[in-house]
């Protein structure tokens, strides 16, 4: 069993797609290895998303650690940043294997299939 955040795991792999797993994990994650990103730059991405979903999504990556959101107060209006976490950085090989292997399939695909 592994355990993280006080949820427990069956195995390596469950917790680490406990962790990014889903539609929008990985998507919010993988926009945010070049920059940070404000919330509706973050929708701008991902114009399939719900609000309700995105910011549901967002908290469960910053309350993982994943990804830290930081809010701007000091002139109006209110301006908040999301970003990755050091922890967060760790998950960039993974997340661009991901994608990497998205473009291959769409690339390969129909010479796979004729094989």
């Amino acid at each position: 069993m592994y355990t993280y955040n006080g949820k427990e795991y069956p195995c390596c792999a469950s917790l680490t797609m406990g962790l990014i797993g889903g539609k929008w994990k990985t998507v919010i994650l993988f926009h945010l290895i070049e920059k940070k990103l404000r919330y509706n730059e973050l929708r701008k991405e991902m114009p399939t998303v719900t609000e309700r979903t995105l910011s549901l999504q967002l908290k469960s990556l910053e309350e993982d650690g994943l990804i830290k959101r930081k809010v701007y107060t000091t002139k109006p209006p209110l301006k908040v940043e999301y970003s990755l976490t050091e922890f967060g950085n760790t998950l960039i090989p993974v997340i661009q294997s991901i994608a990497n292997w998205g473009i291959f399939v769409t690339k390969e695909k129909n010479s796979l299939i004729k094989n």
